[in-house]
């Protein structure tokens, strides 16, 4: 006959296994520092990153830009890059893309970014920022819809997918 005191102390290492394990895997970071921004949704308040394989599409209130896929971070989880942006996007979009430098840090699973804008119309450096967005929440843009990526890119961009967290009715730039 097993006493029951057997049965639960043979279970107990298990048990503790898993419950460490389980504990890690939720509290893994999507990314780690010196690798790539983790593909998906990043969504915080009045502002989004939508990382795929194709590009990396930003938003900070109503402007939106692209920027190259496969951000990668230096060992502090610090990055910059350059690509384009568009800062009369809502409610009709009107004007020229403007080179556009976007830079921030990945701390676990929360990303804080900024984006300088070289205005050339203007001629003057725009600040947008600074926003933080967490990997897997639904961005939260009140009256300026999320989008993939304007239509002007989509030939460039053919393989795109919708990202997770996405919500569909808002995508007015697809």
């Amino acid at each position: 006959m097993t006493h029951w005191r057997t049965r639960v102390s043979s279970l107990a290492a298990p048990l503790a296994c898993a419950a460490v394990l389980a504990t890690c895997l939720k509290s893994a970071p999507p990314t780690s520092a010196g690798t790539m921004l983790a593909l998906g949704t990043w969504g915080g308040d009045n502002a989004a990153v939508i990382a795929t394989d194709s590009v990396t599409h930003v938003h900070v209130g109503c402007t939106f830009g692209d920027f190259p896929p496969n951000v990668v971070f230096d060992a502090n989880g610090r990055f910059a890059v350059s690509g384009s942006y568009m800062i009369h996007a809502y409610p009709v979009a009107f004007g020229p893309t403007m080179p556009a430098q976007l830079s921030g840090q990945v701390t676990g699973a929360t990303l804080t970014y900024a984006v300088a804008v070289n205005d050339t119309v203007a001629k003057q450096v725009v600040s947008l920022g600074p926003a933080t967005v967490i990997f897997g929440k639904t961005p939260n843009m009140g009256p300026c819809p999320v989008c993939l990526v304007p239509n002007r890119f989509r030939i460039s961009f053919p393989k795109l997918a919708r990202g997770p967290n996405v919500d569909p009715s808002r995508q007015a730039h697809r």
